[in-house]
């Protein structure tokens, strides 16, 4: 398993900070559904370098994902703008 570097878990941090109280009670009774609806958009929250995705139709397992569905479209607007940015920085060599 690849380990998780620091801008990873920054950028989830961020990512989740953009969500409102509201939108993180959807997310966490979305959490509780079985899977996506297939076409479904969503962020794998361990993965988010793979940007936005859609559900297959087979099953997507929900532990870390962010249904698009689930947050506001400014919010979600704000979520993608993060994960450019996170994407543009460029790993400092040690």
């Amino acid at each position: 398993m690849e380990k998780e570097t620091r801008n990873d878990y920054l950028t989830r941090d961020k990512v989740l900070k953009l969500l409102t109280d509201d939108e993180v009670a959807h997310v966490t009774t979305a959490e509780t559904k079985d899977h996506l609806a297939d076409g479904d958009e969503f962020l794998d929250m361990e993965h988010l370098s793979l940007g936005v995705q859609r559900a297959p139709g087979a099953k997507v397992a929900m532990g870390l994902v962010l249904p698009r569905k689930a947050v506001h479209e400014k919010t979600w607007d704000k979520i993608l703008h993060e994960i450019t940015a996170a994407r543009s920085v460029s790993p400092t060599p040690r």
